[in-house]
């Protein structure tokens, strides 16, 4: 769990080819959950976007920030590229974060 308490882009989307949300935080797991638990109200409560499809992890926030900000720049095709390269079936990494 450790691994994740560090800064993180993530990318959650609410079913495959769905609606996306790129996001930034310290702490993945939690800020994973909260989304999936529906305690972060706005754009993610409301569309209900809750699968985290892609992460990638960052040594200092401010790396994180500017990967993230990039990111939402992007057209949609190159975030769905973006996915699919390290998730092709879009499978809910959830699981591979909670257990560690």
């Amino acid at each position: 769990m450790r691994r994740f308490l560090q800064p993180a882009v993530y990318i959650l989307a609410s079913r495959r080819n769905g609606t996306l949300y790129v996001g930034v935080t310290s702490n993945l797991l939690q800020r994973v959950w909260q989304h999936k638990n529906h305690l972060l109200p706005g754009f993610t409560s409301k569309y209900d976007v809750k699968l985290l499809v892609y992460f990638e992890l960052h040594a200092t926030m401010a790396e994180a920030i500017r990967r993230e900000k990039a990111i939402k720049e992007w057209k949609r095709a190159w975030k769905i590229r973006l996915i699919e390269e390290r998730n092709p079936s879009w499978s809910d990494l959830w699981a591979e974060i909670a257990k560690q």
